[in-house]
């Protein structure tokens, strides 16, 4: 309670006293911060979704404050003030939920600033859970190829958990994603900070193929850069020619380049070169855009489900829990990016046609007609006057010198045979991307480290093997029953005994399967979208 009237000579000592009990001063009557707050929340409620939800929180539980009592923040609200901090490790700052604000206010003395205290207290710990929950970016407004499912946060339930935690800190942890990936790159994260605050950084020098056994200049470089950020690099042998490449540093290599999807050769050449001077801070924030992808994640991928990670040129089928297939996959390539995005499978074809895309038709056979018109007939192309009719025309009857390669008029078709873009098996899904899952008749391109060289569409390496695992004899469908009617050049359509979930991803850190952190190229200059959104200040509307 308050105390009123004027004390003075001894009777200030009593006042002392009693300011320090937390009878009077600073230490306003509770029932005067709740109006307070009362008032502020009203006042605050339509200014975005987050402040709406704890306004029906607060309302439900007749305004009392949670996070300020007897006129002072509780040991509730520093250890939350704490658990925002911590969330630096999980890629994510501080200062998004405004911890400098938060300590301005910390001392307040009056009903009208312990209310505003409370409120953004609340609204900090509401949005350290969205983003926890759900992600702090929306992953669709950074790129129109970045399209999955991402998780949203459900403001109202979030409230009401903040509020009630007991332990601020355990509550947010608990949002996390489930699964091992998460804490493994919070703990990489953890790491490469470390080396980037305490490691020197150097380069090795550009050049030609260095070669196991090869002396060269450049191995000196090379131990020194590999020693600063991997483990047991040895030296050079004793009397040996410290410029030679000898057998522990070509391991060394090997282990670099299995760690980050190259050709495991122990030859150092121009792509190995690149990715050993990627700077240390780079592959920090490598690993923050990491987090937050796995955050969007739907924790839910459905009990069958195709996973491909098209940053690490790769694919499993997942059935009830266990990895049944896996293979290498081929996608879009820099300028045509195989899209992020989230759909259903069910079914394949056998022999397909492949309708050439307006813009391949334009950009890329346009020339080989204007050369010769008959370029594409000898690949078993046929074209059409237009995308509705199947009247077919001679290609020498066109003037392709007057053809317009950004409105390409007429429609390409490849017949199915050997030499089909698609090979000989199709799968189709639903995507408003327009590309779809495929064989291919450019098999030898699965021997190469980096696989991005589609127009954006994915092709498996082995979708026979895919066709198996989903069906699992089911309706006769084998293995050798689909190679006999593709060898056979036959068409036919089969549906998968149950639909297949399918999840295009774009990670490139991720746990491998033996527990080691491996790091992919971000070829499509995705994680550099994330970790710039992610770094943006948040405009937050202030509270009246």
């Amino acid at each position: 309670m308050r105390v009123l009237g004027v004390i003075g000579g001894c009777g200030r000592a009593v006042a002392a006293a009693l300011i320090v009990a937390g009878l009077t001063g600073p230490a306003w009557a509770q029932e005067e911060v709740v109006s307070a707050l009362k008032e502020r929340v009203r006042a605050n409620e339509a200014a975005d979704g987050a402040l709406g939800a704890l306004a029906k929180v607060y309302a439900d539980g007749g305004y009392a404050p949670r996070w300020v009592k007897d006129g002072r923040p509780t040991a509730r609200a520093r250890a939350l003030v704490e658990a925002l901090k911590a969330l630096d490790a999980d890629g994510l700052e501080p200062e998004d939920y405004e911890v400098s604000s938060i300590a301005g206010l910390w001392s307040a003395t009056t009903a009208a600033d312990l209310a505003r205290l409370e409120l953004m207290l609340s609204r900090a710990a509401l949005m350290a859970a969205a983003d926890m929950s759900a992600g702090r970016v929306v992953a669709s407004a950074l790129d129109p190829n970045m399209s999955p499912v991402q998780r949203r946060a459900d403001h109202k339930a979030l409230a009401e958990g903040a509020l009630a935690a007991a332990d601020p800190g355990a509550f947010l942890a608990s949002l996390a994603p489930a699964g091992r990936q998460y804490p493994a790159l919070r703990k990489a994260l953890a790491e490469w900070r470390e080396r980037a605050a305490t490691t020197s950084y150097s380069k090795v020098p550009t050049g030609g193929l260095l070669k196991p056994g090869m002396c060269d200049p450049r191995v000196p470089a090379l131990r020194k850069r590999l020693s600063e950020t991997e483990a047991n690099v040895p030296p050079a042998p004793a009397g040996a020619d410290p410029n030679c490449y000898d057998d522990g540093l070509v391991a060394i290599v090997k282990a670099f380049q299995a760690a980050h999807n190259l050709s495991v050769d122990g030859v150092v050449g121009p792509r190995a070169t690149a990715m050993l001077n990627v700077p240390i801070e780079a592959k920090v924030q490598q690993i923050i855009a990491n987090l937050e992808r796995r955050r969007w994640a739907d924790e839910s991928p459905g009990a069958r489900y195709l996973l491909i990670n098209a940053a690490d040129y790769s694919a499993r089928f997942v059935d009830e829990g266990r990895v049944v297939f896996r293979t290498k996959v081929i996608v879009g390539t820099a300028k045509d990016p195989t899209p992020e995005i989230t759909s259903e499978m069910r079914s394949f074809q056998t022999n397909p046609y492949w309708t050439v895309p307006t813009s391949i038709a334009g950009e890329e056979y346009l020339p080989a007609l204007r050369r010769d018109p008959q370029a594409l007939s000898k690949s078993g192309m046929r074209i059409f006057a237009d995308w509705s009719s199947d009247a077919e025309i001679d290609p020498a009857t066109i003037d392709w010198n007057s053809v317009n390669p950004r409105a390409f008029p007429y429609r390409i078709r490849q017949e199915p045979g050997a030499g089909n873009a698609l090979g000989y098996i199709f799968f189709p899904f639903s995507n408003r991307y327009g590309i779809y899952i495929h064989d291919t008749s450019s098999r030898w391109l699965f021997a190469e480290g980096s696989r991005n060289f589609s127009h954006g569409c994915i092709r498996l390496e082995n979708p026979v093997d895919f066709v198996e695992a989903v069906f699992k004899g089911a309706g006769g469908v084998t293995k050798a029953r689909v190679q006999a009617i593709a060898g056979a050049g036959q068409q036919a359509n089969f549906t998968f005994p149950a639909p297949v979930a399918l999840h295009v991803t774009y990670q490139t850190v991720f746990l491998d399967d033996d527990g080691k952190v491996q790091f992919r190229e971000d070829v499509y200059g995705r994680d550099r979208k994330v970790h710039a959104a992610m770094r943006k200040a948040r405009p937050l509307p202030r509270l009246s």
